[in-house]
């Protein structure tokens, strides 16, 4: 995957798994502890109790087809667009991107790296 190896990621894995807002919802609830849908979560393998199972294994995103469908609608992007907006986020998060609770310093650094990620991704024709 492209995105892996420009993070350097060459040989690392991780599952993407697309739900509807319902699933998401008791994902949302079950381990973040928020009542709601959300466009995405991300659950590392690196950290906690699994992080020994294997070096290579990054973790799951889970994207919510219906949130971000509803995203791209009020943003005025196309649907695919945001998908693969929400799975560059969901993976910046498994390699030790965060942006709530980092401080804006990080959010910032996160968002520049999930702009350079999108358009090189454009510009290789894989939009």
């Amino acid at each position: 995957m492209k995105i892996l190896s420009v993070l350097g990621c060459t040989s690392s894995e991780l599952s993407i798994s697309i739900v509807g807002d319902r699933s998401m919802r008791i994902l949302n609830r079950e381990y973040l502890g928020k009542d709601r849908p959300t466009n995405v979560i991300s659950f590392s393998m690196q950290e906690g109790e699994f992080a020994s199972i294997s070096s290579d294994l990054l973790g799951d995103v889970v994207i919510s087809a219906d949130t971000a469908a509803r995203e791209a609608e009020e943003g005025a992007i196309p649907f695919h667009e945001r998908l693969v907006f929400l799975l560059l986020h969901g993976i910046l998060h498994l390699t030790g991107y965060d942006h709530e609770r980092s401080g804006e310093d990080e959010a910032r650094r996160m968002e520049a790296k999930e702009q350079e990620l999108f358009e090189l991704l454009g510009k290789e024709g894989l939009l």
